[in-house]
């Protein structure tokens, strides 16, 4: 399997239960196998600024990356053009916050992968997810730049304890702080039939990996599967905004678009 455009793609997003505004973003590019999601955090409607523009840069620079480098392309390649895609993301984002009184402080977290032969090559900052559900096994493919998870690593608090921490959404990293940013990369084998979902914290606060598990399994189609997931999280609390990013690898379906 080494054709991008045998995936199907589909991303939804939705304002929960509490919040009034959406400060929760992403697009995916399906010819060239490239998904952006970001959360954006900041006073009145400064997080959907930071995570627009997140979105909106990392996928125009890393879509002109990837064609201009189509045929010398590889995952170093393209991990280069994802870290240099972010920093100029970060850079932005402290210019305008810098700027704008109204968006002094403004962040947002960031997932960004994209689809080469048969590797994904993936970036993050902050807590947004991305899983891989392979043969019926949920898998966490990203580790939260966070500091109940810095608490978990060093043994201080169990993975159950945390659920019910304070301080959840405590981010070690975020886009929109000043001086270079750091985005962990790293590279996966991608085998026919994944299903890879990149989401915002508003559903992992709201369902535990199990229950994320079985949603994924119980719809055939990418919209059936990403508004299940939605409207569970709503069931659940709907505390936050959520946003869900979903890919199939090498099964296209006809009637995959983003909502």
């Amino acid at each position: 399997m080494n054709d991008v455009s045998t995936h199907s793609f589909y991303g939804l997003t939705d304002v929960g239960r509490v919040r009034t505004n959406n400060e929760d973003n992403l697009t995916f590019i399906e010819e060239l196998g490239v998904m952006v999601l970001a959360d954006g955090m900041g006073g009145y409607n400064a997080g959907e600024v930071a995570s627009g523009m997140a979105v909106a840069f990392v996928s125009t620079e890393l879509a002109r990356w990837l064609i201009e480098a189509r045929h010398r392309l590889s995952p170093t390649h393209i991990a280069h053009g994802i870290r240099w895609c972010v920093d100029r993301a970060n850079q932005s984002i402290v210019t305008t916050a810098s700027n704008n009184q109204q968006y002094f402080g403004m962040g947002t977290t960031l997932v960004v992968g994209v689809f080469h032969e048969d590797r994904l090559v993936l970036g993050h900052v902050g807590d947004s997810r991305c899983y891989r559900l392979r043969a019926g096994e949920l898998s966490q493919l990203t580790r939260d730049h966070s500091l109940l998870q810095e608490q978990i690593d060093a043994g201080f608090l169990t993975v159950e304890q945390a659920a019910t921490a304070p301080g959840k959404n405590l981010l070690t990293r975020a886009l929109g702080a000043e001086g270079p940013i750091q985005v962990d990369i790293n590279e996966y084998e991608v085998q026919e039939g994944d299903l890879y979902l990149m989401c915002s914290d508003g559903l992992t606060d709201m369902l535990s990996d199990a229950l994320i598990s079985a949603t994924l399994q119980m719809q055939e189609f990418l919209p059936d599967i990403a508004s299940d997931l939605v409207n569970r999280a709503n069931l659940a609390g709907g505390r936050d905004n959520i946003a869900v990013l979903l890919a199939r690898a090498g099964q296209p379906e006809k009637s995959s678009q983003q909502a």
